[in-house]
């Protein structure tokens, strides 16, 4: 009996602790669905400007951090965001579909810094972006790097150590630096 009761309070205060967590990002222009796992180290950051949106259910581990720096960051539903990841926001920002992987120590960037002029410092110069599309269903494999201006199809799988500076179709795996098709996904 008293189990149940301890039990029953003990789940009371996470949703409280939890509606209060989410109430305090919501005035940040951080907008979190509901069964979501958001570890106490990870960081989402909207300080320069820009919208994080997560769906339902996800897990966004320890040490992540997703900072717009006056961009968006979207991820769906059912969601694993591993450790030390890093997703920023810039410019066009990052969509993530629903049901993807992303093993720990990736980076997701959406956007290049400008450096034609040689007359100016590269950090005056501006940035460019085109943003980053990662579709549902996909699985990026530990210490990846998503480049701006790529899509990544439904059902594709990135492997380890992989840097993707082009788009990847569906179902494809690839792999490398830069990534290159390895193989299609068998039905």
């Amino acid at each position: 009996m008293f189990q149940r009761i301890y039990n029953k309070i003990e789940r009371l205060v996470k949703e409280q602790q939890t509606n209060s967590k989410r109430n305090k990002l919501k005035i940040k222009n951080v907008f979190v669905g509901s069964g979501n796992a958001i570890h106490k180290t990870a960081q989402l950051d909207t300080s320069k400007g820009g919208t994080i949106k997560i769906g339902n259910d996800n897990e966004i581990l320890n040490g992540c951090l997703l900072m717009t720096y006056g961009g968006s960051i979207t991820v769906g539903d059912c969601c694993s965001i591993n450790p030390y990841t890093i997703i920023y926001g810039h410019g066009k920002g990052v969509s993530i579909g629903s049901h993807v992987l992303i093993a720990g120590h990736c980076i997701i960037i959406p956007a290049n810094h400008e450096f034609n002029r040689r007359d100016k410092y590269i950090r005056e110069q501006g940035i460019s972006s085109r943003g980053i599309i990662i579709e549902d269903d996909v699985w990026i494999a530990g210490g990846c790097q998503i480049l701006d201006g790529v899509t990544i199809g439904r059902g594709a799988i990135i492997a380890s150590g992989s840097v993707v500076n082009k788009s990847v179709p569906p179902y494809a795996v690839y792999g490398g630096v830069p990534a290159k098709l390895l193989k299609m996904r068998n039905e």
